[in-house]
């Protein structure tokens, strides 16, 4: 306390000195010229009445010498009167002048009491700051135990992290073997189960062919007519091998002309339709957002769940080729991935900025691949639920196909009329075919020789990839593309396929011959 009023002291005396200073030749000088004043006042008083006694000796003495010394005197008091005006002329100045210095020091002084008013203020502020800054000295002591603490803390979480990390890293390979044996264990059981069923069939149809050719020849004998080599091959082009007799069910190759059964699947209309590869399972999806699973071994389906996650409407689904996940991708930007057994959501892959028209298993089950209207495809790790590649391909995707489960090709459609083969090494397709409109969708046959495309001209193109062109083109003069999602699909073995019109109407077309074979109707327009 006593230090900074020792120091307020020793300012006002080193102000009270510099302003002093400026002025003391002035002060001193009107002091002289008071004095000269003074002194020429008394002057004039004396030569005042020294005139007064000159005159009165002149009244009594007129002679010229009189006369001389009154002018003498007279020019002596012009002169005193001249010095005497300019010294009040002088005083004048100098009393303006130290009019001018009072206002200046005033001036000044309000200055200086400014700066002691901004002093003061500013020594309040520095001592609230000093304030502050032991506060926040002991905040930041606090802080730094708490961050000693937190550090502590987050290296054992890391420990423990990278312990179950491990673990898991050995579950998930575990897994993964795991679902390998159950791989091996379920083609083998196929293959067995293939092998049995086609000594079956194949019997069967070796005694279905000999009592069709001993039925042709006992009506050959009764009609008494040459029989054709035709109509003894009467089941040529027809795998007659599916028949069962007691089950009343067509060849598989042969066209359905029946409705087998028709359901309520969905609130609003259906935009996705799928078969389980493994089960007779069906998966739908459609605009009220739910993805259901049906039982369809009875003509009246039933319902096994109802999977849900998505935020708008369904646009495709897809299995993997064991039929443990169905892929689902939504108007909502997202992937999602269930498991069939025990119907959770057990992944959701978002990154798109639009919707996901189309999503496919790239190595299963650890990849997919995922195709949107934001003009990108994703390579998605489902392991981590991360995007692990961005394909930018310019236009926007309507379907995508893989060539297999591994997914070392992928096929896409686009606006653009393109469509676009990739290497999944490689940043950028390797090649690309121009159709003659946007492609709406696709479909691989099993052998990956053959694609079909509908494409929005409303035609349905067969390409062969062997051969990388055209190898025919399906259309009909009633058969309209409804959207630009609308599906086309082969049958079992790529003889058949069948689209969906804008009439409500399925048309069937042999993809030997390029004829139109069926129409198929129940649906509404």
């Amino acid at each position: 306390m006593a230090n900074w009023r020792q120091q307020l002291i020793l300012r006002f005396q080193e102000r009270d000195s510099n302003e002093v200073q400026k002025y003391k030749d002035i002060i001193l000088q009107n002091n002289r010229l008071m004095d000269n004043v003074a002194q020429l006042k008394a002057d004039k008083l004396r030569i005042s009445v020294e005139n007064e006694q000159l005159r009165s000796a002149v009244a009594n003495n007129t002679g010229p010498a009189g006369n001389l010394a009154f002018l003498t005197l007279e020019k002596k008091l012009l002169s005193q009167q001249e010095e005497l005006t300019e010294l009040h002329k002088r005083k004048g100045e100098n009393s303006q002048r130290i009019v001018d210095l009072n206002i200046r020091i005033e001036e000044l002084n309000a200055q200086m009491n400014d700066k002691d008013r901004q002093l003061a203020q500013e020594k309040r502020s520095n001592a609230s700051f000093r304030a502050e800054i032991k506060m926040y000295v002991s905040s930041m002591d606090e802080l730094k135990r708490l961050n000693t603490t937190l550090k502590d803390e987050h290296t054992a979480l890391q420990l423990a992290f990278s312990s179950l990390e491990e673990k898991l890293r050995s579950v998930q390979e575990e897994n993964y073997n795991l679902l390998e044996r159950l791989k091996d264990y379920k083609s083998r059981d196929a293959d067995k189960l293939n092998e049995e069923n086609e000594s079956f069939l194949r019997k069967r149809s070796d005694k279905v062919r000999r009592e069709l050719e001993d039925a042709v020849r006992e009506t050959s004998r009764n009609s008494s007519s040459p029989i054709s080599s035709e109509a003894i091959d009467c089941t040529n082009g027809i795998d007659i091998s599916g028949i069962d007799c007691d089950l009343h069910i067509p060849p598989m190759s042969m066209n359905p002309t029946n409705m087998y059964a028709k359901f309520e699947a969905h609130e609003g209309e259906v935009s996705a339709v799928r078969w389980c590869p493994t089960e007779k399972i069906i998966a739908t999806g459609g605009a009220d957002r739910k993805l259901k699973l049906w039982d369809v071994r009875k003509r009246s389906p039933e319902q096994l769940a109802v999977l849900t996650g998505c935020s708008q409407g369904i646009n495709s689904i897809d299995f993997d080729s064991t039929g443990t996940y169905v892929i689902g991708t939504s108007n909502d930007k997202g992937v999602r991935v269930w498991t069939v057994a025990d119907h959770r959501l057990r992944h959701t892959l978002t990154g798109h900025i639009e919707k996901v028209m189309a999503a496919k298993y790239l190595h299963e089950p650890y990849k997919i691949i995922s195709g949107s209207h934001d003009r990108t495809l994703k390579v998605w790790d489902v392991r981590s639920s991360a995007c692990i590649e961005t394909k930018f391909v310019g236009s926007s995707c309507f379907d995508l196909v893989t060539t297999d489960s591994i997914g070392a090709s992928i096929i896409s459609a686009h606006f653009d009329k393109k469509i676009r083969f990739w290497d999944i090494r490689m940043e950028k397709p390797i090649n690309d075919l121009l159709l003659p409109n946007k492609i709406t969708s696709l479909d691989l046959s099993k052998d990956c020789n053959f694609l079909l495309c509908s494409v929005r001209d409303d035609t349905i193109k067969l390409l062969d990839l062997r051969m990388n062109n055209i190898l025919r083109t399906f259309s009909h003069e009633n058969f309209k593309l409804s959207c630009d999602s609308a599906r086309v699909g082969f049958n079992f073995d790529a003889t058949r396929i069948a689209s969906g019109s804008a009439d409500g109407s399925i048309y069937i077309w042999n993809t030997l011959n390029g004829r139109h074979e069926e129409l198929l109707k129940g649906h509404s327009p």
